[in-house]
This record gives structure tokens, C-alpha cells and sequence, in this order.
């Protein structure tokens, strides 16, 4: 997946502050992207700051899928938690350690067409690609966009659950 004309269709931000597993946040996350979503997930960046008794944590995610021999699925993940620190919280009147901070997720959802470059050959070539797409696969289009957000915001409101699930019982 190298060329390709890439189009973004969807964009959001999810913003949370309280408690969670740092660990078990991270494994859900790549986990539901891979095996919910079917996605290639590569990071491309991952950074700790300690900042005195807490920790900054910044990484990057670009999460690929082949969907036809003409489409394919991207998204780009910016997760950045600030204030990230070890807690102990009572679970059920259990003590627990887990974590506490502020996490920003920033999301990205791109349709990618002809993501193998087939119509990049030459000029004609790319005309053919327009009408190919604007009179014979418009609808095609318009549905994987529609399919791409939806699996876009369904990460996000996964992860926001997995959140609001784990901060539940302070």
C-alpha cells in the first residue's frame, strides 16, 4: 500500500481523566483494532516523559486493511496521556494498584483508492480513474466511507467504555 489517492473521511477526539490500567488499556486497544476491526496495526512512534512523581506518555498508530483489490482501510491513532501515575484504589472493598491520568486519543480515518497505484500509470490512465470512480463505483465509495466510520467511531467508543468501565468503582 504505497500510492493511491487517500481521502479523509472521518476525524474525532476522545478525551478522558481518571482512573484505568495503563497496560490493559494499551493490549485492548491493539487488540480490538487487530482482532475486532481485522487491522494491520504498526507503531510509529512511543515516548515517556517523567515529569516528577508522574509520567507523560505519547505514541502513534497507523492501522492498515486491505478491504478490495481497489480499497483499503486506514487509521491513524495519536494517544497522549498526561499525568499518567501508579494509585491504589479500593475495588469492591479490595485495595487495587492501577493507574490515573489524562488520556487524549486523536483519530484519523482515511479511505485509501487504488492503493496499489494501477491508474497512477500515466495521464490517461488517471482520467480513467476518475470516471471509473465517479460513474461506475460511486456508490462503492460512499459505502466504505460509510463502513470506515463506522469502524472508526466504534474503536472509539469502545475504548471510551473500556475507560468508563475501569473508573467506574473508585
Amino acid at each position: 500500500m504505497v500510492s493511491g489517492e487517500k481521502d479523509d473521511v472521518y476525524a474525532s477526539k476522545l478525551k478522558y481523566k481518571g482512573y484505568f490500567n495503563f497496560k490493559d488499556f494499551y493490549g485492548f486497544c491493539y487488540n480490538w483494532l487487530t482482532e475486532e476491526l481485522g487491522m494491520n496495526v504498526t507503531e510509529n512512534e512511543y515516548s515517556e516523559k517523567i515529569t516528577g512523581p508522574t509520567k507523560e506518555v505519547a505514541f502513534k498508530w497507523t492501522c492498515k486493511s486491505k478491504v478490495t483489490d481497489y480499497f483499503a482501510f486506514e487509521i491513524k491513532l495519536a494517544f497522549r496521556i498526561l499525568q499518567l501515575s501508579e494509585v491504589e484504589i479500593n475495588k469492591g472493598g479490595v485495595k487495587v494498584k492501577t493507574n490515573s491520568g489524562d488520556i487524549t486519543i486523536k483519530l484519523k480515518a482515511i479511505l485509501i483508492k487504488d492503493y496499489d497505484g494501477k491508474f497512477e500509470t500515466s495521464g490517461r490512465m488517471k482520467i480513467w480513474r476518475g470516471i471509473y470512480e465517479k460513474w461506475i463505483i460511486s456508490q462503492r465509495v460512499t459505502q466504505f466511507e460509510d463502513k470506515l466510520t463506522g469502524m472508526a467511531d466504534d474503536f472509539l467508543g469502545q475504548a471510551k467504555a473500556f475507560l468508563d468501565l475501569e473508573g467506574a468503582d473508585k
